[in-house]
């Protein structure tokens, strides 16, 4: 590389890059210089002065952490004079922490229920710390050699310990001001929760607001956890616990794929998660579902024997009759009376499995995921651009000039996507939000559209209409790379943008500049979930936001494109392999003779050839007899909110069926409703892959050995079902060879095989392996970077950013939507919207945190009203309202404000209050039941009005007369 340079530290040669600091280039080339205050990702800081060197013909004793290296320089780490100068800063460290077991030579045989022959207290001793073997302080202690008597006293600072805020404990005694949980929370995470403050004249580490991490804006990510190098920050569950071993697996919880190294206990138990430093996927960094959502894997709850129902009650039964009493029954529903729905965390060859056993051993392309929820998210994607997935990298957003956020609360959903969008905000590039509700992303927002609920398509169009009056199409990208670019400039030609303001409740000023934000950047790109958007406006959005990133040449090149939000986590993998019902695998249409004869040949059956029912259409049909017979692969957590346009949801539509089997890892909601249900394994005992929302494939393998011996992977049941069914080509032995099968089938997946997949990584070094001491050394590994499909052959590689070389069509075909409004009313007896929001932090609003065991935040809520419809409502600033829906009621003070548009009351939340219901939850997994902003019909009753006047404040009361 031309940027090489050549250094040595203690005579040893080492070969890095310009611009790197010295302490960098060590533990790249595996050469130990303590260090306490750095750490991977974080700016140099030079806190602890533990890593300081001496340079041959340079002065004084720099610290290697902000030392850039230079050609030919020469560097000593271990003089004298530099070992003494670590011991004396060593020294001022210790005098304001626990020592007593620090500098004792029988700390590796004394155990916390010892005696201490050298009467120090308990406050002082290591063994009874939480960290106790996984403190870095301590390892760097022991390299030193430092003396057993030190010359400076020690003297506990007895600040009491943060017990009750949810997830993890606080012992600021054990701080030693390294910096790193304050720098983490700002530098990695975007966020200010915590921050340096002082007492009686000591520098420490707080929350930034209060006393609690409720009401300071903690996201509960764990990043201050992960970097603190002793035990003053530490997960509450099984909090003094040491693992026996570390695996790496693949988070269930969301599409980002965030790779987490879990620490198993000698009895087998999740103790404690990690995120993987090295993940392309994540950085390093998780979310409040990763790091603390994934107890139930160890949750004794978990079924152990396949059950079925007698008498109306589920009784125990083997494994060989109930497989052979689900084929017996599945049998008598060949065809479109059955439909099978996959779980989001089946792995590729699983999804894949599935779609296969449904078309060849069912008959039928009934076939989806109960995770699908919004399958318009990436369909017109795939029809305009080639595509049905997002077009560039997650951490690409971090250098993208300006990223536009459609109908999406990224910050909890797919929490770690927003990482890299918030650095960039805080960088200083522009963010739009286009949403009704205000979420966290709002205040990073440079502008913020707040549409009336169902005028976003419209808004969309607007947008696209000023991008072409102010001149920011890029024409001559337009008529090189897009078909027919005219019928879309008449199409938002015909736009009255009066009307366009006045339906949107956006003036015609904003939408203006949000056009010309977007159209002026070098690099835009595009965010979107379609949250509350309609089913029947979905796919209009898409191509509307298409629309955009084509008009402005955001497509193929870094930092730009669109990012469709999937829900499931593996839910772009199910798509991929053809477990969808109007797709084969590759994208292969069913209805398309060539595509299905390719398929049948390589099968060696026939397959439906008219497309199936989805999520909805599966559920629907059940729900008045049409589908008679389910399998449900996983716990079905979200089917309860789905709602059917026949009325009730999801879950209650599988109580028409004539027969229901569920393989669930526990007796869920759904598996309560069933004829038989099967035991599964959970993720983090698979073997398989998991295909990610940027389209990375990546490794899973089992983190834990299964203590459930009575469970089973999804792969297992769907090939022994087949078998006992008299289907041939389910005979595949290894989640590997199932792969192989798929990659001769799916095009883009071509190059893809467990082979390639494990050479593509790298050694890679931990946090702290480089240490003599085994603090980190579990961490030690391969980095498995994955491969982003299109990967047509084994020498392709992969491809981080999609259509570089052009549309796989010829060209894009964009698709100009019909602008329009949604015409959904709110409803008889609610006749407004609630839009709900839900924030980080609020620091302009009162708050009181109730400490104790748990602790809890009480204050007063507002219901955010237009003053128009306040004055229709009689409804004034103060008064208390209360807003009442179909399944919950609200209660608070009006507050009138211009920003809400009329028809809708808004009311923000703080997520502090969602991390104590998560703790707090009886759920199996709370991680995966984490309520939404669902916007919803509501009814506004007026509060302590004069007696005998309690009623509608809406527009409308019962008898449908004014509120007035």
């Amino acid at each position: 590389m031309a940027d090489e340079i050549t250094i040595s530290i203690d005579g040893v040669e080492i070969n890095t890059q310009a611009g790197k600091m010295v302490l960098e280039a060590a533990i790249d080339a595996g050469v130990y210089v303590p260090y306490l205050c750095y750490h991977p990702g974080l700016k140099p800081y030079a806190a602890c002065r533990m890593c300081v060197v001496s340079v041959e013909g340079g002065r004084g004793f720099p610290a290697a952490c902000t030392l850039p290296v230079q050609d030919g320089m020469k560097i000593h780490s271990e003089t004298g004079e530099v070992i003494s100068l670590r011991k004396s800063v060593m020294e001022m460290l210790i005098a304001e922490h626990p020592d007593g077991c620090l500098t004792c030579h029988r700390v590796d045989i004394c155990g916390p229920d010892d005696v201490c022959l050298r009467h120090v207290s308990v406050n002082d001793r290591c063994v009874t710390c939480p960290k106790n073997e996984r403190c870095e302080l301590k390892d760097t202690v022991r390299y030193l050699g430092m003396s057993l008597e030190s010359p400076l006293e020690y003297k506990y600072r007895g600040i009491p310990l943060e017990v009750g805020d949810p997830f993890y404990d606080r012992d600021y005694n054990l701080c030693i001001v390294c910096g790193r949980c304050v720098r983490a929370c700002e530098e990695l995470r975007g966020d200010d929760a915590i921050c340096f403050t002082e007492r009686s004249g000591t520098a420490l580490v707080g929350t930034s607001f209060g006393t609690s991490l409720l009401e300071s804006g903690c996201e509960f990510c764990g990043a201050c956890i992960d970097v603190c190098p002793v035990g003053a920050l530490t997960e509450r569950d099984h909090k003094w616990e040491k693992p026996a071993k570390v695996e790496r697996t693949i988070c269930p919880h969301c599409p980002v794929g965030c790779q987490l190294n879990l620490e198993i206990s000698a009895r087998g138990k999740m103790i404690r998660v990690v995120p993987e430093l090295n993940s392309p996927a994540n950085h390093g960094q998780a979310c409040f579902k990763g790091k603390f959502g994934l107890e139930f894997v160890n949750n004794t709850g978990a079924l152990d024997t396949p059950l079925v129902r007698r008498d109306g009650q589920l009784v125990a039964i083997t494994w060989d009759d109930a497989l052979e009493l689900l084929a017996g029954k599945l049998a008598n529903y060949k065809g479109d009376a059955f439909a099978l729905l996959t779980a989001p965390d089946s792995t590729n060859e699983e999804h894949y499995l599935a779609q296969k056993f449904a078309r060849t051993v069912m008959g039928t392309n009934n076939v989806d995921q109960s995770s699908n929820t919004h399958p318009d998210l990436v369909r017109a994607l795939e029809n305009s651009l080639g595509y049905a997935a997002a077009t560039n990298s997650i951490w690409e957003l971090e250098q993208s000039e300006c990223i536009l956020m459609f109908n999406t609360n990224v910050t909890e959903e797919q929490n770690v996507a927003a990482v890299p969008i918030k650095k960039a905000a805080k960088k200083g590039a522009k963010l739009l939000v286009i949403d009704p509700r205000e979420v966290e992303l709002t205040r990073y927002a440079t502008l913020w559209l707040r549409p009336a609920p169902g005028s976003e398509l419209l808004l969309l169009g607007g947008i696209l209409r000023a991008l072409v009056d102010l001149g920011l199409e890029k024409a001559d990208w337009l008529e090189e790379h897009c078909e027919s670019p005219a019928t879309l400039r008449y199409a938002v030609n015909n736009l009255d943008m009066e009307q366009v303001a006045s339906s949107t409740g956006v003036s015609q000023e904003s939408i203006a500049q949000a056009a010309r934000i977007y159209g002026e950047a070098e690099s835009s790109a595009i965010v979107y979930g379609l949250d509350n958007i309609s089913r029947q406006l979905q796919n209009d959005c898409v191509r509307a936001l298409a629309d955009l990133a084509l008009v402005t040449g955001n497509l193929g090149k870094p930092g730009s494109g669109l990012y469709p939000m999937r829900r499931g986590a593996n839910e772009q993998g199910a798509w991929d392999t053809g477990c969808i019902p109007d797709r084969l695998p590759g994208y292969r249409h069913v209805d398309d003779a060539d595509a299905r004869r390719e398929i049948e040949d390589l099968w060696g059956c026939p397959v439906p050839d008219s497309p199936g029912l989805g999520l909805y259409g599966a559920l629907e049909a059940a729900a008045n007899g049409q589908v008679k017979a389910v399998l449900l692969f996983g716990d079905g957590a979200s089917l309860d909110r789905l709602e059917l346009e026949s009325g009730g949801n999801g879950l209650a539509a599988l109580d028409g069926l004539e027969f229901l089997a569920v393989h669930a890892s526990h007796l869920s909601p759904a598996a309560q409703r069933a004829h038989l249900v099967l035991p599964r394994i959970t993720f983090a005992e698979k073997e398989g892959t998991f295909t990610n929302l940027e389209r990375r494939i990546q490794r899973l393998r089992p983190a834990m050995e299964s203590n459930n011996l009575g469970s089973r992977a999804d792969s297992w049941v769907i090939c022994e079902l087949a078998n006992r069914m008299n289907v041939s080509g389910f005979n595949l032995k290894s989640a590997a060879e199932t792969m192989d099968e798929i990659a001769r089938v799916t095009p883009i997946y071509g190059g893809v095989s467990y082979a390639r997949l494990e050479s593509e990584g790298k050694l890679v070094l931990g946090t702290r392996t480089e240490s003599p001491q085994p603090t980190q050394v579990l961490y030690a590994g391969k980095e498995y970077s994955g491969i982003q499909w299109p990967c047509p052959d084994a020498d392709h590689p992969s491809t981080p950013v999609l259509y570089q070389d052009g549309f796989p069509l010829g060209k894009a075909q964009p698709v100009t939507p019909e602008f329009r409004l949604d015409t959904r009313e709110p409803g008889p007896g609610f006749p407004v919207w609630l839009v709900p929001g839900r924030v980080l932090l609020q620091a302009d609003r009162e708050m009181e945190v109730v400490k104790g065991r748990r602790n809890q935040i009480v204050r007063e809520e507002r219901m955010e009203f237009n003053p128009a419809d306040a004055r229709s409502w009689a409804i004034e600033a103060g008064d208390r309202v209360e807003v009442q829906t179909a399944g919950a009621r609200l209660e608070g003070v009006a507050w009138l404000t211009d920003s809400v548009p009329t028809g809708v009351v808004a009311t923000t939340g703080l997520f502090g209050q969602l991390a104590v219901d998560l703790q707090s939850s009886e759920e199996w997994d709370p991680a995966s039941r984490v309520p939404g902003l669902q916007i919803v019909p509501a009814a506004v009753v007026k509060v302590g009005g004069p007696a005998g006047q309690r009623g509608p404040a809406g527009p409308e009361n019962s008898d449908g007369e004014s509120g007035d």
